[in-house]
């Protein structure tokens, strides 16, 4: 009976092993449901609007100008944040704020991004803090899930303008 009991529990352990390993792997490589909250990336996302993040993208250094990201916080790691990647390395980016009479530019370092908001009044963004190491990536935003009537692919930025070619 005894031993019955424990191998039922043996098993049952094994189970619950394997597959929280499966889960871990989904979703740190595959991608995972993501609510957004805040301001910062209006009117592309709104506030507890629901998108999938695929986190394929980061690992082999496909992310894009233009693509929105997951990123962790340059100001608190433990938390995340969703911004949109205007320059790669080696991109001169404006560096000021739209209200700015002077505009300042900068080339992003090797090894870094530099993210904005879509609601650049109010959004804390490498304006603020600067180039964010490639490595905080954590997944681009490919789909919004929710609301309903906003289901589908991302729109391109309302900021096209920031986009700089040389």
């Amino acid at each position: 009976m005894l031993r019955h009991a424990l191998g039922k529990t043996f098993r049952f352990l094994g189970y619950t092993v394997q597959y929280g390993c499966i889960a871990h792997c989904a979703f740190e490589y595959l991608g995972g449901i993501v609510v957004c909250s805040g301001p910062s990336m209006e009117p592309t996302i709104q506030n507890y609007d629901i998108v999938f993040s695929e986190n394929l993208s980061r690992h082999f250094y496909c992310i894009r100008k233009g693509d929105i990201v997951i990123v962790k916080s340059p100001n608190d790691p433990k938390s995340n944040i969703c911004k949109r990647v205007i320059g790669l390395e080696g991109d001169k980016v404006c560096t000021s704020n739209p209200s700015d009479f002077l505009k300042s530019h900068s080339y992003v370092p090797k090894g870094h991004v530099w993210l904005e908001g879509d609601n650049l009044r109010n959004s804390t963004d490498s304006r603020c803090y600067g180039p964010v190491p490639y490595g905080l990536i954590r997944g681009r935003i490919c789909l919004k899930i929710w609301p309903l009537n906003d289901f589908g692919f991302l729109r391109e930025s309302p900021n096209g303008h920031r986009f700089l070619d040389d």
